[in-house]
């Protein structure tokens, strides 16, 4: 954390200094008058590219904060899902707890429909880390279900992904909770 706080001050630094580049260009009092309509063209194209500015820095912030060789995202799925009503998730690397959401109605149904959610974006060195998945909520002949994954690996130089799945067993009549390292 402590080596993104120059990049923070680099980031608002940046932000005043357009700002006051664009005060100054509105405050030339060598530029002649604009008819109105000229005048509100300048004022959109103006609009616009804070706009532009806005995205750009978002996308530098995201870049400066979680760089791809210390990137880890954790995502959550459901396949079918008749077996579980997931309730909330909570998601710890190594003994520290990194997130944890409580689900509503619609987020459910979103990942009854395919929907995947991004639950946690951080930052990990390289080398061996175990993640620990709790999952809880209903399950099958409306029981309380308070069930766990673990899943051991190695994270590289390259951006670590990691998918929470929640199965449907038909075999075995019991939710399973899969955890899948993509390459």
């Amino acid at each position: 954390m402590r080596a993104t706080m120059p990049y923070r001050h680099l980031l608002r630094f940046l932000t005043v200094a357009l700002g006051l580049a664009a005060g100054l260009a509105w405050a030339n009092p060598s530029a002649a008058p604009a008819p109105a309509a000229s005048l509100d063209d300048r004022v959109q194209t103006l609009k616009n590219d804070l706009i532009q500015l806005n995205r750009d820095l978002l996308v530098l912030e995201e870049e400066l904060l979680f760089p791809a060789s210390t990137q880890v995202a954790v995502f959550v799925s459901m396949d079918v899902g008749k077996l579980f009503e997931l309730e909330s998730v909570q998601i710890k690397l190594g003994d520290k707890l990194v997130a944890s959401h409580l689900y509503t109605p619609a987020e459910v149904q979103a990942l009854h429909r395919g929907g995947v959610q991004r639950l946690y974006l951080g930052n990990l060195r390289t080398g061996t880390h175990e993640l620990v998945a709790i999952f809880t909520g209903g399950g099958p002949h409306q029981r309380d279900y308070r069930r766990g994954a673990t899943v051991k690996f190695d994270k590289g130089a390259d951006p670590q992904y990691i998918e929470l799945r929640i199965q449907d067993s038909a075999g075995k009549l019991q939710p399973e909770f899969n955890v899948k390292v993509w390459q």
